[in-house]
C-alpha cells in the first residue's frame, strides 16, 4: 500500500487484520445540473476526470484543484475483492463524505448517509459478481450555500472570509473494505472506573454471535492484566473486569498527558469447535475527569488545562490531513510549545489524530462544525450528528470535554430565545445520557444554559486591561467582559471552573491577512503582547485554564503560532517558557 495516499490502518482502536484500503485513484464528474441519477449514471456513464481519494475536489492533493462551488459530484471505482475472501460477509466503510452520500456497487443501490464528519458502513456481499471487475459509484450532494448543514470553517458564500476557509466537498477521509463473518463484533464500548479499578465493556454483536464465546484478553506492555471467556447468550452484553494488579506500584496505570499509559485490549469471538470467528484489537487509558470547588480534576487531582486552538486545516490537503507524519507532527508541535491540550476547533478530526493524542499524550476537546441557521430540521440533524460522534469517539482516553456549540453559532438568539436555550440543554443531556465519562460545554464562548465549565472568549490585547476586568469574579458571571453575557437568560454560575478559552489570536505576519486586534511584525512586540496576557490570565486564582488562538496560520488567517506549511514563527521554547512559568 506504499503508492496509496493515506495508506495507514482508518480505525485504530477497532482493528482487524483482514482490510483492503480503496484510496488512489477514482473516476470523477461534476454534475452541476443534477442529472446523474435521471440518467442513471450509476449503472452507466463516461467519467470525464479523475480525482485522488481521500482529497477533496477543492484541494490540491485532488489532482483537481477547482475552488468553484459544486453541489453535485459523482466518484466511481472499479477493484477487484480477493478470491480469500469469497465466503465472508463484505463491508464497505467510509471513513467520512461531505455530505450526503448515496452508494451502488455494480449498479444496486446500497444505501445513503447523511453528515460530513462521521463515518457508516455497508453490507456490499449481495451485490458482488467475484469476477475481479467490481464497481462502485458514489453521488454526493454539499450544498454550498445552505447554512443549515454542519459546516463548521467552511465557507457558506461560494469563497473563503474572515475565519472561514475554502469548503471540502465530498470523500476526505479513507474508503475501504473489510471482510467479516456473519457471526462478529460491530463495536465495544470501553469505560475505564479509575475509583474502583476496574473496566466497564459493552459488546455490541450480530445476532449470529449468539452462542458462540467471546474471549477477552488486557494486557499492559508485556504483562497479562485480564484473560476470560463469556459465552454470548445475547448480542449484547455488559461486564466489568478487575484491572488491578500487584506488578504495579499503586496496582493500576492511569493515563495523563505527562505518563499516556495504555492497556491493549483483545476480543475473539470463538465457535464450539474452537474456530476463531472474529478477533479484534483495542486499547484504553483510564483516567477519570470530573470538576470539584470551581476546579479541573484529572484523575481526581485539579489539572491546569493549556490548550492551543486547532482548526485541523492544511495546505494542499484542507481538512484531509496529508499523512500520519503530518498528524503526529502537528501534535509533537503542540507539546513542544508547552501545551498539554488542543482544542480540535469546528472539525471532527480524522480518527487517526486522537490516536495519536492517546499515544503521545494531549488531552482534546471534541467539537462539531457547526450549522449556522437555526431550523427543527438543522437541529434534528445536529443532534444525529452528535450521537454518531460519540459513537464513533467514546473510546479514546485523550477526550476529556465535548463541546456542542460555539459563540451562539447555530443558536443565535440564545440569550432570550427558550426554545433555542431548550435545544442547547436538551443536546447537553443527550450527550450526558450517552456520555457521563466526559464534561458538556454547552455553548464555548458565552451566553452558556446547563454547562459543565464556564468558558470565556476575551481576545483583548493588554494583560493590564484583563487583570482590571477580570478582577471580581462576581461581577464577571453577571457580566459581558467580551461583549457577550457569559449566561443566557435563566441561567447562571453554579461555581463551574472557569477557563478563557479563546484569546490571543495575535497576527504576526509580514503579509496581509486577518487577525484579532493589532499585527505585530516582529517576535520581540510578539512575546511581549503574549507574555502579558497569559501572564495575567494565570495571574486570576479563579480561572483554571486557558486556550490560545491558534496553532497554525489557516489560509488568510494569519495568527498561527506556526505558519499554514508548519513552520515555527517564534522559537517554542519561548513560547514554552511562558506557558510552563508558574505565576
Amino acid at each position: 500500500m506504499n503508492n496509496i495516499p493515506r495508506p495507514e490502518y482508518p480505525r485504530p482502536n477497532f482493528v482487524r487484520k483482514n482490510w483492503l484500503n480503496l484510496n488512489g485513484t477514482w473516476d470523477f464528474e461534476f454534475d452541476d445540473e443534477n442529472l446523474g441519477e435521471k440518467e442513471k449514471w450509476f449503472i452507466s456513464h463516461s467519467f470525464s476526470k479523475k480525482i485522488v481519494v481521500p482529497f477533496c475536489y477543492e484541494s490540491e492533493m485532488s489532482g483537481i484543484n477547482d475552488k468553484a462551488p459544486h453541489d453535485y459530484i459523482w466518484y466511481q471505482k472499479r477493484f477487484a475483492v480477493p478470491e480469500s475472501w469469497k465466503n465472508e460477509t463484505i463491508k464497505i466503510n467510509f471513513g467520512a463524505v461531505d455530505y450526503i452520500a448515496k452508494v451502488w456497487v455494480n449498479g444496486d443501490y446500497i444505501g445513503s448517509h447523511i453528515g460530513g464528519y462521521t463515518p457508516f458502513s455497508f453490507n456490499i456481499t449481495n451485490s458482488l459478481k467475484w469476477d475481479g471487475k467490481e464497481e462502485i459509484v458514489v453521488k454526493v450532494e454539499d450544498l454550498s450555500y445552505n447554512p443549515k448543514q454542519a459546516r463548521g470553517k467552511q465557507t457558506w458564500i461560494g469563497k473563503p472570509f474572515a475565519c472561514w476557509y475554502t469548503k471540502t466537498t465530498g470523500i476526505w477521509q479513507t474508503v475501504w473494505l473489510e471482510p467479516v463473518n456473519e457471526a462478529h463484533i460491530e463495536k465495544v464500548k470501553l469505560t475505564p472506573d479509575l475509583d474502583n479499578g476496574n473496566l466497564k465493556v459493552h459488546t455490541f454483536m450480530t445476532h449470529e454471535a449468539v452462542g458462540n464465546k467471546l474471549k477477552v484478553t488486557i494486557k499492559f506492555e508485556e504483562i497479562d492484566i485480564v484473560e476470560t471467556d463469556f459465552h454470548c447468550f445475547d448480542n449484547e452484553m455488559n461486564f466489568v473486569l478487575n484491572l488491578l494488579n500487584k506488578e504495579f506500584e499503586w496496582k493500576i496505570k492511569l493515563w495523563s498527558p505527562e505518563e499516556p499509559n495504555l492497556y491493549d485490549i483483545y476480543f475473539e469471538l470463538i465457535d464450539d469447535e474452537g474456530k476463531i470467528l472474529d478477533s479484534v484489537k483495542s486499547y484504553f487509558g483510564v483516567r477519570k475527569v470530573s470538576t470539584k470547588n470551581g476546579k479541573f480534576l484529572l484523575n481526581n487531582r485539579p489539572y491546569y488545562q493549556k490548550l492551543i486552538l486547532d482548526q485541523g486545516y492544511f495546505p494542499g490537503s484542507l481538512l484531509t490531513p496529508p499523512s500520519e507524519e503530518a498528524i503526529i507532527n502537528d501534535i509533537k508541535m503542540t507539546k513542544i510549545l508547552g501545551y498539554n491540550g488542543a482544542r480540535k476547533h469546528q472539525k471532527v478530526e480524522d480518527p487517526l489524530y486522537l490516536y495519536w493524542c492517546d499515544k503521545l499524550g494531549l488531552l482534546v476537546w471534541g467539537e462539531m462544525a457547526s450549522f449556522y441557521e437555526f431550523t427543527n430540521e438543522a437541529a434534528n440533524q445536529y443532534t444525529r450528528e452528535w450521537q454518531e460522534i460519540i459513537d464513533r469517539d467514546y473510546n479514546h482516553p485523550s477526550i476529556v470535554v465535548w463541546t456542542p456549540f460555539n459563540e451562539s453559532w447555530g443558536v443565535p438568539s440564545v440569550l432570550v430565545d427558550k426554545n433555542q436555550q431548550s435545544y442547547t440543554v436538551s443536546l447537553v443531556n443527550m450527550i450526558r445520557s450517552t456520555d457521563s465519562t466526559r464534561l458538556v460545554v454547552s455553548n464555548d464562548g458565552w451566553e452558556h444554559t446547563d454547562t459543565d465549565l464556564c468558558t470565556i472568549h476575551d481576545y483583548r490585547e493588554s494583560g493590564k486591561e484583563f487583570l482590571k476586568i477580570y478582577e471580581d469574579k462576581s461581577e464577571i458571571i453577571n457580566d459581558a467582559p467580551a461583549n457577550k453575557f457569559i449566561f443566557a437568560e435563566g441561567y447562571s454560575y453554579n461555581n463551574q471552573p472557569i477557563l478563557i478559552t479563546e484569546y490571543g489570536g495575535i497576527a504576526f505576519s509580514q503579509t496581509e491577512g486577518w487577525g484579532y486586534g493589532n499585527k505585530v511584525t516582529n517576535e520581540e512586540a510578539f512575546l511581549k503582547r503574549l507574555d502579558e496576557i497569559t501572564t495575567a490570565i494565570k495571574s486570576i486564582d479563579y480561572i483554571v485554564g486557558y486556550c490560545y488562538t491558534q496553532l497554525t496560520d489557516v489560509e488568510q488567517e494569519m495568527n498561527g503560532l506556526l505558519t499554514y506549511d508548519r513552520k515555527f514563527k517564534i522559537d517554542p521554547e519561548k513560547i514554552k517558557a511562558i506557558n510552563d512559568r508558574i505565576v
